[in-house]
């Protein structure tokens, strides 16, 4: 759903995109999950939901994405906050009920590719991306953290890439961490696929920006940089982020490959055996 600053019936100059309607109807939808837009002085929060520890299903990540590339060429949008919905985990990741109904490579492909739009509609996002991170991220959690350009997260905001664990692997994500953190730091969480990392750790890796010891404390970082960035030159803040992402330009083919190495590593008896075994586990 999007709130825009200043709207006048018949003054709009907003041309909402196809999926605006879906994204009405999907609103604090605390059933199936939903992602819901929000604009005010030129501060967009774009935040997600799903009631299995905000993980992600392909129609989320597709949302995601299609909210990312919109607000992107918003006029009225100068920064942008990405968050999650509740005090629990930031993102679990992919959604482990859809990964156990993929029955082909071409749907692994499909689903992993969610992941690669996400990114990549992050990476090309010509406005910065602070990232709000409140709690545990896990798989691709981890990887939509490492695609904001500046995060914020709160002490206890553990993180795991557990992918190897089920037989897939951070493939998709991969990149996207690797380029925040280094290769050693990646190879390290991406090996050790049972093994959580603290706040401290990932802040010092540089994952994360800022580490706060409460909600206010974060809240308020957020809304100070935000507010700062709200009013600075949008054609600098364009500009910067290019820079910061270059030598990222090939990552539509690179991450579109990487989706298909896990579309079919998927569908292994042992990613099956791995996720069921989970799902016994915490159900």
């Amino acid at each position: 759903m999007r709130v825009f600053n200043n709207f006048e019936p018949g003054k709009e100059e907003i041309t909402r995109p196809s999926f605006f309607i879906k994204n009405v109807a999907m609103a604090k939808d605390m059933t199936n999950g939903y992602v819901n837009t929000e604009t005010h002085n030129g501060i967009t929060t774009i935040e997600f939901f799903h009631p299995q520890s905000n993980s992600l299903p392909y129609r989320l990540l597709e949302d995601l994405a299609n909210e990312v590339h919109a607000v992107g060429t918003d006029k009225e949008t100068k920064v942008i906050i990405i968050r999650s919905y509740g005090d629990k985990a930031f993102c679990a990741g992919a959604s482990f009920d859809e990964l156990t109904q993929i029955e082909n490579e071409k749907k692994g492909f499909h689903f992993f590719s969610g992941f690669a739009n996400v990114i990549n509609a992050m990476r090309k996002c010509p406005k910065l991306i602070i990232g709000r991170i409140h709690g545990k991220c896990v798989g691709g959690g981890v990887g939509l953290a490492a695609a904001m350009d500046y995060a914020i997260a709160l002490e206890g905001a553990e993180i795991k890439l557990s992918e190897l664990a089920i037989g897939i692997g951070p493939f998709v994500v991969g990149p996207a961490i690797q380029r925040k953190l280094g290769l050693s730091a990646f190879s390290q969480l991406a090996i050790d696929a049972g093994m959580w990392r603290n706040g401290d750790w990932a802040r010092r890796k540089g994952l994360y920006a800022e580490l706060h010891p409460s909600l206010e404390s974060m809240d308020e970082s957020i809304s100070r940089l935000s507010n700062q960035l709200a009013k600075s030159s949008p054609e600098a803040m364009s500009a910067l982020k290019k820079t910061l992402w270059q030598g990222t330009e090939d990552w539509d083919d690179l991450l579109s490959n990487r989706a298909e190495i896990s579309g079919r590593l998927v569908l292994s008896n042992f990613t099956r055996e791995a996720i069921s075994k989970f799902k016994n586990k915490v159900s």
